[in-house]
Order: C-alpha cells, then sequence, then structure tokens
C-alpha cells in the first residue's frame, strides 16, 4: 500500500464532519482531530504548523514549508479539512475495492488533504528544503457550510504566485467556477375563510405565478447567456412555504431560490432583472439575498505565469469551468492566482458511495512532485 493511499484511510477513518449537520455530537464532528493528526506527522518533517482562529469556532491548519535563503515566491496547497454527513458511521471505515478507496470524505477532499500533504511532508523529509519558494499548507475548516475557514485565511493578505484549492476535478486544472446567491422571493396577501376565498388575496397563488414566470421565462433568458468556460448562469426554486392550515387563506408566502452567477453578476443586477420581469405581469414580490457573505464568481487568467506552467506540469492545454462554488474564490478575491485542482469527482462526493480512484491520487501526487522539483532550486 502506498504511503499516500495508508494517509488517506487513516484520514477518512477520524470523523470531521461539519459542525452544522450534527449538532452537539462531539465524536463525529469537528476538524481538530484531523488537523492533530496532520500536526504529529508535520512536527516529524519538522515542518512549521500555526492555527488560525475562525469565527466559526474552529481553526484552520496553516503548515510551512519555508526555503532555505528569502522568501521570493510562494505556493499554497489549499484542501478543507470538513466533510458533509454520513447516514451511518459504516461511512467512516475506508473500504478499498480494486482502484478505489470508499468513504466519507474519500474525494471530498481527503484526497486532496492526502495527496497534498504527502508532497509537502516528502519534500520536508527526502529533498531538502527550496532556495527561496515557501511551500504553505492550509487545511480549511467549514467549507462545507459558510466558507469561514478560507474567509479568514483572506484576512491574512498572504501574498502567492499560486494558490491550488483541493477539490474532485478528476485531476483536470480548474480556472473558473459560478458564483452563489441564495434568494428570498416574499409575496403578500390577505387572509380570509377557507370556505370564502373570495374574500382574500391568496399569497401562495401570486407566488405560483412568479415562480412559474422565474422557472421558464426568466430561465429561458438566462440560458442565451454564454460563458466560454463556464456556460450560462442557472436559477433553482428549492423550498417554497407558505400558510397556517387548509382552510385559511394565505396572506404571505416565502421560496428560496439558488441562483449560479458568471463573473461580473451581482445581487443588484439579479434583483433588478427578475423584478423586471415580474412587473411585466403585474406580479409583485420582495426579494432579499439572504447569504450573510458573497460568493462571487471566480475566473482566473490561463496565462498567468505560474498558472500557465501548473497547467504545462498537469500536462493540460486550457483550464476547465465547473459549477458548484469553492474556497478559492475567498482566496482569489485577495489577489493570488488560484486555480481548483485534486483527485476524484464531484459527481460522487456527497454521496453514501463516495469513492477516489487510486490512480487519481497517483496523478495528482506526480504532478506536485514535479511541481516540487521546479520550486526547489527556482531563485528568479
Amino acid at each position: 500500500m502506498s504511503m499516500v493511499v495508508k494517509l488517506l484511510r487513516d484520514l477518512i477513518a477520524i470523523p470531521s464532519i461539519n459542525n452544522a449537520f450534527l449538532v452537539n455530537n462531539n465524536k463525529l464532528t469537528g476538524e481538530e482531530r484531523v488537523a492533530k493528526y496532520i500536526i504529529e506527522r508535520a512536527n516529524k518533517a519538522k515542518l512549521d504548523i500555526q492555527k488560525q482562529p475562525t469565527e466559526c469556532g474552529r481553526d484552520n491548519l496553516i503548515i510551512r514549508l519555508s526555503p532555505k535563503g528569502k522568501i521570493k515566491h510562494r505556493v499554497i496547497l489549499a484542501p478543507h479539512l470538513d466533510t458533509v454527513g454520513v447516514e451511518d458511521t459504516s461511512g467512516l471505515k475506508p473500504k478499498k475495492k480494486g482502484d478505489r478507496i470508499y468513504g466519507r470524505g474519500a474525494c471530498d477532499t481527503k484526497g486532496s488533504v492526502a495527496v497534498m500533504f504527502n508532497a509537502i511532508e516528502e519534500l520536508a523529509k527526502n529533498r531538502g528544503r527550496p532556495t527561496n519558494t515557501e511551500i504553505v499548507f492550509i487545511g480549511f475548516v467549514d467549507e462545507e457550510c459558510d466558507q469561514t475557514g478560507s474567509r479568514a485565511f483572506a484576512n491574512l493578505h498572504m501574498k502567492a504566485d499560486l494558490a491550488l484549492v483541493g477539490e474532485p476535478t478528476r485531476c483536470r486544472v480548474v480556472t473558473a467556477h459560478k458564483g452563489d446567491f441564495w434568494l428570498r422571493i416574499q409575496t403578500k396577501g390577505k387572509a380570509a375563510h377557507g370556505a370564502r376565498p373570495e374574500l382574500g388575496d391568496n399569497a401562495a397563488h401570486t407566488m405560483a405565478k412568479c415562480i412559474d414566470i422565474i422557472q421558464t421565462k426568466y430561465a429561458s433568458s438566462l440560458r442565451r447567456r454564454t460563458h466560454p468556460t463556464l456556460g450560462c448562469p442557472t436559477i433553482n426554486t428549492g423550498t417554497i412555504r407558505c400558510g397556517l392550515q387548509p382552510n385559511i387563506v394565505p396572506d404571505s408566502c416565502e421560496a428560496r431560490l439558488d441562483r449560479r452567477t458568471l463573473p461580473g453578476e451581482t445581487f443588484t443586477s439579479i434583483h433588478k432583472e427578475i423584478k423586471l420581469i415580474l412587473k411585466k405581469k403585474k406580479l409583485n414580490a420582495n426579494i432579499t439575498n439572504i447569504k450573510k457573505f458573497t460568493c462571487p464568481a471566480m475566473e482566473t487568467d490561463p496565462r498567468s505565469p505560474w498558472v500557465r506552467n501548473f497547467m504545462r506540469t498537469a500536462r493540460q492545454s486550457k483550464g476547465i469551468g465547473v459549477d458548484y462554488y469553492c474556497d478559492a474564490a475567498n482566496i482569489a478575491a485577495t489577489g493570488v492566482p488560484t486555480v481548483v485542482w485534486g483527485p476524484g469527482d464531484i459527481e460522487v462526493a456527497h454521496k453514501p458511495d463516495e469513492f477516489v480512484k487510486i490512480s487519481d491520487l497517483e496523478i495528482c501526487l506526480s504532478v506536485l512532485e514535479r511541481l516540487g522539483q521546479e520550486v526547489l532550486t527556482k531563485t528568479d
């Protein structure tokens, strides 16, 4: 069994479910146990270790491989340590079947943790320190909920030439991902007895008309917008809540929608276009953004020297885009050229049979080994 596979199996067996998904279950939640395990290995490799407090009450883990000389360059390796929940604890027992390792977090993103930490660990133990390039491993907390970890890290304004954010991309370099807004739409009406509905104004009926327009005409207009890497923006109605009981005409109704964005789209522009399309049908609704933070789309210039070089190292001619939002946008917002990259397939993330291919782990590790060779003697 290779070192990276052994490391991944150890990580899967250490529960680190995001605290938002299992309230008051400290046996399975929190990233601290995974961090402690990595810290023990980092100490043996004589790596520099730091913890960074965050607003969610858990700490980011920052591990540095400092260069022999003055820091002229910096590369960031940034997976997240938390996972989503499990249906039962069997998901926390790693299993190997053929070329696959199964278990919660196998691809999202303990596979990236294993590959990225193993690369920096082996570099420190066996090949010495780089001349002028610092390599920083960051284990983020809370990616699966509010991205509190990467938001806190962004406040450090750490300068770097390249950041690799670990997510399951099938070992392909992602240079753009969509942003996300959660919209709350509220309609108002007038309550009345269910036996005399004509005396009231049904807020649910008004909402149904709004949702129909949004999911047909508005969604159709979004499909006409295209981005060369990300395709088109989307909108999805996720929840509708209304009414007290069947025999009362509801006087209010609330729906929550997920709006995936392209670079340049803002809440202001989205609010304006939805209000306009509803107004044309003489529909009135209140629209608000219910997330307490921004989740902008990310787009990194693939011509950036370190990004271009990394894609060449990964044997990829151009970057790709993904639909999901992740920690990368928060790092990119500080001016660091940032890409998303790692083993595994997002299609199996969060599923009961989550897995990562061993061959993916080996491919990603070989890419980082080649990158490590390049930075060892880099001085310019």
